[in-house]
């Protein structure tokens, strides 16, 4: 095979269209945008139930801070309690000096 023979030119072409194609999709697959058909610039687009997914995910935040904040108010009462009867375990103990 010679390098003018027409089955190495298609190679070359075969082999850089595929180079083309493994490099487009390497930047297409995690999001990054890629050139369209005519030289344009094509931005990945969100699949149909992203909207909801995103309500979904509002809704769960929202009632995730609510339990949190119930949490710290849980804790602040036990920090309370302890500390109270850190207090009286502290004069209890002095009474029996």
């Amino acid at each position: 095979m010679t390098w003018g023979s027409p089955v190495s030119v298609i190679a070359i072409i075969a082999l850089c269209y595929a180079g083309w194609l493994i490099g487009t999709w390497i930047r297409a697959r995690p999001g990054y945008p890629v050139e369209g058909e005519f030289g344009g610039i094509v931005h990945k687009t969100d699949g149909p139930g992203t909207d909801r997914k995103i309500e979904l995910l509002a809704s769960e935040n929202g009632q995730l801070k609510g339990q949190i904040s119930r949490l710290e108010e849980r804790i602040a009462v036990l920090e309370r309690i302890v500390t109270d009867k850190a207090v009286r375990l502290g004069d209890e103990i002095d009474s029996l000096r």
